[in-house]
């Protein structure tokens, strides 16, 4: 259980929001590692400095995930998409118990 489960409607919102999380933590992580103060990153990300503040401060609510795989591609970080096993081998209609999620690699 996480912060996103507890305020999120639905499960599929928290896991978007989880999603969300990792990549402005890991693109934030390698704009310091790059040393770039923000103006410079806005530079070199094609944004503007308060989004980038924006992204510094964890504004979750103004990046969509689409947004942040573009920006995160521009500084190394990219994804990996892992299933959960189904629950059984109930499988009927195509549809398997276990939801996939997305993680910054």
């Amino acid at each position: 259980m996480s912060v996103w489960d507890d305020i999120a409607d639905t499960t599929e919102e928290a896991e978007n929001l989880k999603v969300r999380a990792q990549f402005m933590r890991a693109i934030r992580a390698q704009i310091e590692k790059f040393g770039w103060s923000q103006s410079v990153a806005a530079t070199n990300l094609g944004l503007t400095q308060p989004r980038v503040s924006s992204l510094f401060r964890g504004k979750i609510s103004e990046f969509s995930l689409d947004a942040l795989v573009t920006i995160g591609a521009k500084v190394g970080v990219h994804a990996t998409v892992e299933t959960d096993p189904p629950a059984g081998n109930d499988t009927e209609g195509g549809k398997l118990d276990g939801a996939p999620s997305l993680t910054p690699c």
